[in-house]
Parts: structure tokens; sequence; C-alpha cells
């Protein structure tokens, strides 16, 4: 989800980009809200969720400004997801936009993704906007799917057998289990890695990460999701920012097990509504969604560097969105 910024215009001012501090972080939350609002046509289309204060926090290293004569003026995240690499929310202040802002923020993050090493790298951007597209083709990212960014209304279920919360585990073994998250997301696609999120959303109380047991404690499913305001969820919302079930003949029914423990946490929680984005590649997690009653409010495209679909493939059971 990113606002246009193409050529720099003659006679503009120098633009510098330096890491995004801590001091920076309402001028850059209000830009971003400001940015999306003006291109969306609403007033703050966040609301209560919040990008900018999570993302930095996560990992202020991969945090970045722009600035114009000493002023903040964009800013942009990029994130590491093991093999995996993605970048945004990329923002910038409206009546700076189509100066090249967007462009100088684009070079700290290929410069994370290569000395992280990530060898599949995306984005989700608007796919009416060909502004959007021919900027982020200049730097080798190609449009693949469609994804669809889905919600419903939650309802108290049972409980699920063999759901382990991450942050009701022993300090003592939450080293393993990142081990045992490690391996189910490599069976997914080779290296990647949902540890960070798994602990930057404990580490600020954005919300839990849910650990999907089968026969004999074999990890078969997780789901990250963030609870309520000031993460990325918002106010009576929980968003599963990342799920993933293991791969095999049985990886359909342990989809439609995590989505019972989402929904479950969600009503712990006292939370009105599930949020959950699925990309189109993979057909039969979309349609068991919408069997679920989830329904589409928004949907955007996901851009893929190489142009190849990474772990957005049929047999794949992923929730994600890249936003």
């Amino acid at each position: 989800m990113i606002p246009p910024a193409a050529e720099r215009k003659s006679g503009a001012a120098p633009v510098s980009v330096r890491p995004l501090g801590e001091a920076d972080l309402d001028r850059a939350d209000e830009i971003c809200r400001v940015a999306f609002g003006t291109f969306l046509g609403a007033p703050d289309p966040f609301g209560t969720v919040d990008y900018v204060r999570t993302r930095w926090a996560a990992d202020p290293r991969a945090a970045f400004a722009a600035t114009v004569e000493g002023e903040v003026v964009g800013s942009n995240f990029a994130t590491h997801w093991g093999s995996v690499g993605f970048f945004g929310p990329l923002t910038v202040r409206p009546d700076l936009w189509d100066q090249g802002i967007g462009r100088r923020l684009m070079e700290p993050v290929i410069d994370c993704f290569d000395a992280w090493g990530n060898r599949h790298l995306g984005l989700f951007t608007f796919a009416h906007s060909p502004k959007h597209l021919e900027l982020y083709r200049r730097y080798g990212f190609w449009p693949r799917f469609l994804t669809a960014i889905m919600k419903k209304q939650v309802a108290d279920g049972a409980a699920v057998p063999g759901r382990v919360l991450y942050g009701e585990l022993p300090a003592a073994e939450r080293t393993d289990a990142l081990s045992l998250c490690r391996a189910l997301t490599g069976a997914v696609y080779e290296g990647l890695s949902l540890e960070r999120e798994i602990v930057a959303a404990h580490a600020q109380g954005l919300g839990d990460t849910i650990l999907l047991h089968g026969a004999g404690s074999e990890l078969v499913g997780l789901a990250v999701c963030h609870c309520g305001a000031g993460s990325e969820a918002g106010a009576d919302v929980c968003f599963v920012k990342f799920g993933a079930v293991r791969p095999g003949p049985e990886a359909a029914d342990r989809f439609e097990r995590l989505l019972d423990a989402c929904e479950r946490l969600a009503a712990e929680r006292g939370l009105g509504q599930l949020d959950a984005g699925v990309n189109l590649g993979r057909p039969d997690a979309y349609r068991r969604m919408i069997d679920r009653g989830f329904r589409t409010w928004l949907q955007g495209v996901t851009m893929h560097r190489p142009n190849e679909p990474g772990y957005s493939h049929p047999d794949a059971y992923v929730i994600d969105d890249w936003r």
C-alpha cells in the first residue's frame, strides 16, 4: 500500500535519506495517514491501526526517513522473513509527490534485502495505479497475483485441541518453539521464517502467536495475530498478519483448524471482527475462507522479485498480504 512517487521535478529541494528515529515517529505516522487518506479519498483510513510505530519497534535499523531541509517528509520500512523480504508502507507527503522521494526511499530497503540475503522479495500495492506498478517495476518487481483483504464477524467457537499461545509459554520454552516455527515455515518455502514477527508481537504486546499441534505434539500450524487498537489490527479487530500450516495431504484440514483457532483467539480477546489477507495464487485457501464467512473489503496486487510465485502457489495454505 504505497502512494506514488516518480521523477524529481527540477528546482526541488535536495532530499536526504537517513534512519527513522524514535523522535520522528509522530511525524512519520501523520504523513502515512495523510498520504493514504489523500490517495484513497478518506480522512483517516487507518483509525486506530498503527503501522509506523509497530514496524519501527520491530527493527529500527530497517526503518528509513526522507527529509527535505531537515524535515521528515516520508518513510519506508523493510521486513525480514528469512529467505523472504518485503517492504512498506512507503509514504510521502502529498504535496511532494512526483519529485523522486519514493525512489530515494527505495534505495535503503534494497540495501537491507541485499545485506539480509533474501531470496524472494515482494510488496503489496494498488492494482489500479499504473504509477505504482511502474515505480516498482524499475526495481525488478513484477505484478503477479491479486490479494484479497477479507473480514468476518467473530462467532464464539469451541476450544481448538492442540492450540497453544506463544505468549503463555514459559520463557525457557520459547527458543524451542521458535525453532519449530522455522521448521514449519521452511516446509512451506525454504528459508521462510516468521521469528521476527512472533517476537515483535510478543515484545510489543500487539497480540499473540497461535501454535497449533497435531498428533504426537508435531507443530502443524501457526498464526501471528495482532489484536486491538495500537496494533496493525485496530479497535475491535483481530488481524492475522501471517498464518500457515504444514504442507501435505492433511493441509486443508489443518487450515480449517487454524481458522478456528484464530477466531477463538479473537472471541477470547473480546474482539468482534477477524481480518485476514489471502493471495489469490492460493485458490483453495481463498475458497475455504469464503465458505467460512470471510468477505473481501479491499484488494491489491502483490509484486514479486524475481518474477516467480515464491510461496504463493496452490498447494500452500497461507494467510498473508504483505501490507
